[in-house]
């Protein structure tokens, strides 16, 4: 049997020829030689599709004849850019099933392969999470050569450089690592290679998520994140400039950021498109509002469980009406509630939501008020706090500060004030003990110190030239 059979056999018995209706296998003689074209429906453009055949099609048969190597056949006959050599049979078989087409030509050897993918896709408008008064209003996708085009188009270095990897033995999903060549850690672009490439997993089916868990294999009690997502292209962009990495996952319109610190959670993409003062009070605000979702309702809930110690200036934080339910089990019914709502909602048909949202805040929290089930003072503390939750747009953080602050309710209806000093420790334990994906300090820059660089993070500084 040739060599053109041999090849035409693997590849029939490989790809699901025959049983996948998408899977299209189109048989075609150039320049007097068989050749077989293999490829998915609806991956291929139409158009160029229609150009490669009308050349192939018209191929002259004595330059055909003296044709033997995929090189010169892709140089004398395939007017398209993107096309490439491939001798390996199975990474032909991925090639063809993540979008390109394969050309295996009679007398011509290894197979070819040519480019030409197109993926359904929608556009690259904001995304709803990550917002900026000002600035550029564009996001990522989930196809990602178009996201690694939205970096690009920011940074035209020569030093930019995209990393592929494929991971999952059963999805085989595109994961690229984006950073700037010279500026980023070397050690920490090492790291991140033999991280995925020991990744044993057979798919990534949730994408970004599934790809963290395989790169974070411990500390999975420490509910603090250790990466960071992004769908605005510029904050990507802004971040390899500082030399860090990003990771970019097929299907999914979040990169990651990395490493990550506790303090890179201070910064938004609204700080740099206003002037230096206007941007140091945004990132003020958003401090004060982190600290006061974490603090704001077990401060209060202590000092309204001890109205006798409270001072004549302080006597409004005590509680008018008491209701039936104890003060610490409203505070956790409460943060409950409040997730119920934010899942009510996303199931909630768009037209719906927004009223949806705001019917089952007000109403519901009403008649509970009059029914003696909760506290009024409950509902509006808790109500600060949860919009307090909305200043930063991480929802991992979110839901950090959610879990310790209801870990300082239960610590103080059990302990009072050593219970409340005892939770407080618990939370700077758990920072202490975090580390980044590359195990850095979690707390840097304060752990180990760098002055200037713990600065930049409470003032936003202005752009050097």
């Amino acid at each position: 049997m040739s060599n053109f059979k041999q090849t035409i056999a693997k590849l029939d018995s490989s790809l699901p020829v025959g049983r996948s209706f998408d899977m299209i296998r189109r048989p075609i003689i150039t320049g007097e030689k068989k050749a077989v074209m293999y490829m998915i429906d609806g991956f291929v453009k139409d158009e160029m599709f229609e150009k490669i055949m009308e050349f192939l099609m018209t191929a002259d048969a004595e330059k055909m004849s003296q044709i033997t190597r995929a090189s010169d056949f892709l140089e004398q006959f395939v007017s398209y850019v993107e096309v490439s050599e491939e001798p390996d049979e199975e990474k032909a078989v991925h090639a063809v099933l993540s979008g390109m087409i394969a050309l295996v030509v009679d007398g011509v050897s290894p197979i070819m392969l040519i480019d030409g993918r197109t993926y359904p896709m929608r556009g690259v408008e904001e995304p709803d999470d990550d917002r900026v008064l000002r600035g550029a209003h564009d996001g990522f996708t989930e196809t990602v050569v178009l996201n690694t085009a939205l970096i690009r188009r920011r940074i035209r270095s020569t030093s930019l450089t995209f990393e592929s990897f494929s991971v999952g033995r059963s999805s085989r999903t595109d994961v690229v690592v984006a950073y700037l060549d010279g500026v980023a850690d070397r050690h920490h672009i090492e790291a991140m290679r033999k991280k995925i490439d020991s990744i044993v997993a057979n798919d990534l089916t949730m994408a970004q998520e599934s790809l963290t868990e395989c790169l974070i294999k411990k500390s999975w009690w420490n509910p603090f994140p250790k990466v960071r997502y992004t769908e605005r292209p510029d904050a990507a962009a802004a971040a390899i400039y500082e030399g860090r990495l990003i990771v970019i996952i097929d299907n999914s319109p979040s990169v990651i950021i990395l490493p990550t610190t506790i303090f890179d959670f201070a910064e938004d993409a609204n700080d740099f498109y206003f002037p230096p003062l206007v941007g140091t009070y945004l990132r003020f605000v958003r401090m004060v509002m982190f600290l006061a979702t974490l603090l704001l309702t077990p401060l209060w809930f202590f000092l309204a469980n001890n109205p006798s110690s409270l001072p004549e200036s302080l006597s409004f934080l005590a509680i008018k009406e008491p209701a039936g339910i104890p003060l610490w089990l409203q505070l956790i019914v409460f943060e409950l509630a409040i997730d119920g709502l934010k899942l009510a909602s996303l199931n909630t048909p768009s037209a719906l939501s927004n009223s949806f949202s705001v019917l089952g805040a007000l109403i519901l929290g009403d008649f509970a008020v009059q029914a003696h089930w909760f506290s009024a003072e409950v509902i509006m503390y808790m109500g600060l706090v949860a919009i307090g939750n909305f200043t930063q747009p991480s929802f991992e953080l979110g839901y950090a500060v959610k879990l310790c602050r209801i870990m300082l309710i239960i610590l103080i209806s059990l302990f009072g004030l050593w219970g409340f000093i005892a939770g407080l420790v618990v939370i700077a334990v758990l920072l202490l003990t975090n580390r980044t994906v590359f195990n850095n300090s979690y707390l840097y820059p304060l752990i180990p110190f760098r002055g200037r660089a713990l600065l930049s993070l409470f003032v936003r500084m202005k752009k050097r030239p």
